[in-house]
């Protein structure tokens, strides 16, 4: 079992930054490929970014490529999101997940946080 906790989301202008948070629990965090996903009203939960247990791999949604990055600390348990150059378009919930396999599909991933909202004004 993992149990997942997001934070670090807000309010915030076009153009800044934000960095989320996500600390688990569980023994095998550094077993676990982590995912970011975001849901905006209306629309469904869309992939961001996921990084594997080793921290080594990492792939995004075209989306956010090259304004966010995603990153993990196995020691402490916890995995971010830095968020740059931040555009209204990427408000939303944001949601962390946890599964054996890096993936973007929400639907394989077993574990979730309860999500951070994130709101970027113009």
């Amino acid at each position: 079992q993992v149990q997942l906790v997001e934070s670090g989301g807000g309010l915030v202008q076009a153009g800044g930054s934000l960095r989320l948070s996500c600390a688990a629990s569980g023994r095998t965090f550094s077993s676990y490929a982590m995912g970011w996903f975001r849901q905006a009203p209306g629309n469904e939960r869309e992939f961001v970014a996921v990084i594997s247990g080793s921290g080594g791999y990492t792939y995004y949604a075209d989306s956010v490529k090259g304004r966010f990055t995603v990153s993990r600390d196995n020691a402490q348990k916890t995995v971010y999101l830095q968020m740059n150059s931040l555009k209204p378009e990427d408000t939303a919930v944001y949601y962390c997940a946890a599964q054996w396999i890096t993936s973007k599909n929400p639907h394989d991933y077993d574990y979730w946080g309860q999500g951070t909202q994130v709101t970027v004004s113009s």
